[in-house]
């Protein structure tokens, strides 16, 4: 990488996975003085560990739920004893988004930690976080920070369940929408205020200064925000809505994180309108997706006005087939999510794909809030 963006001359590069935050790519670029939009391997540890994250929290009184760290299946069976049901466990490291599991029941706990702990993971399950379960609606809300300076950035929220009525395993995301209505400007000033920012202020004091986007999971219990997670990246499919609704100029933005000049610039402007997109996920999803079905009627669906992103798709032979997973990603925006939802299934009517599948009740809470006027 670092070959290339000498031959290449590249002024900035934004990290997208999480892997090579982890794995410490931005360290290597800052340190051939190249100018990267992400955390260092230290601080990137947000991501990569649950119990890093989770410790952090308790050290800075940042509110989250209660947890246990756990190291083997005897020590999860003893911690689930303690939390009961409804609880949540997640695989320690990066699983794809696929190492977490709301369990209602005892006995969907116990096999998720035995899951876990089988090596289903790898080295992202040799340790797991048993946590408190949190009533409440989840968000997503992003701030951008250069280690200092702090800047609200967009909410979304995402539909993690493959199934309707949020129903099934968890997903990467079958869809999402953006502005999650249900973050009112009071309650992501809490979160900036009990939240990120002691997070930001906690790594630097601890050596390690955070430095790209911060994206915060966050669920709104009666207790106000509470920290479910953090991403170090734009994530999946909250970035596509959030990147709709943008009218400021994006590299602007990120070249002055990765400069350490934030707090000299505009704060980023959105478009008032609500951007919703639709994953087209392929047959099997999220266990062993269907590769090389056919796709058409893409440019058909962007006729409408929609966006359709390429997640996981190739060409054989000169046809567009699916390659991945989450294979595309159908965005639309309307002055209402009922609207922007109406246009993006309209969209995602015109694309002929019999080996895909998609949720068809993306932003189905905020639709009935706005039905019902509230």
């Amino acid at each position: 990488m670092l070959e290339f963006c000498a031959a290449e001359r590249v002024g900035l590069v934004v990290v997208g996975p999480e892997a090579p935050l982890v794995d410490g790519l931005a360290d290597a670029l800052r340190a051939a003085g190249i100018p990267v939009f992400g955390p260092s391997k230290a601080a990137a540890q947000l991501e990569g560990s649950k119990a890093f994250t989770k410790e952090l929290c308790a050290r800075h009184n940042i509110p989250t739920a209660g947890f246990k760290r756990v190291t083997n299946v005897t020590q999860a069976t003893l911690a689930l004893a303690e939390f009961g049901a409804p609880v949540v466990v997640k695989a320690d490291g990066l699983a794809a988004g696929k190492g977490v599991t709301v369990a209602m029941t005892m006995a969907e706990a116990q096999a998720a930690v035995e899951e876990i702990f089988s090596g289903k993971f790898g080295a992202a399950g040799a340790e797991a976080v048993i946590e408190e379960f949190l009533e409440g609606e989840e968000a997503s809300f992003f701030a951008l920070t250069d280690g200092h300076t702090i800047l609200p950035f967009a909410s979304a929220q995402d539909h993690k369940r493959v199934g309707e009525g949020d129903t099934g395993p968890n997903t990467g995301g079958m869809g999402a929408y953006s502005p999650a209505h249900v973050l009112t400007p009071l309650l992501e000033g809490e979160a900036m205020t009990r939240i990120i920012a002691p997070t930001v202020k906690g790594l630097a004091d601890e050596g390690m200064p955070y430095s790209g986007v911060l994206f915060l999971g966050v669920m709104l219990t009666r207790r106000g925000p509470e920290l479910i997670e953090y991403n170090c990246r734009f994530g999946d499919p909250e970035c596509q809505v959030m990147l709709m609704r943008l009218e400021s100029d994006l590299v602007e933005l990120l070249l002055a994180c990765a400069e350490g000049r934030l707090a000299a610039i505009e704060p980023p402007r959105f478009s008032p309108d609500t951007a919703l997109t639709v994953v087209l996920a392929a047959d099997g999803y999220p266990g062993t997706p269907k590769k090389g079905g056919t796709i058409a009627g893409v440019e058909a669906a962007e006729a409408t006005g929609a966006r359709v992103f390429h997640a996981g798709t190739a060409l054989a032979d000169g046809a567009l087939v699916a390659n991945g997973g989450r294979v595309l990603n159908v965005t639309a925006r309307g002055a209402s999510v009922t609207e922007a939802q109406a246009r993006a299934y309209a969209a995602v009517d015109l694309i002929e794909a019999p080996d895909l599948f998609c949720r068809r009740d993306i932003g189905w809470r905020e639709v009935a809030r706005e039905a019902a006027g509230d």
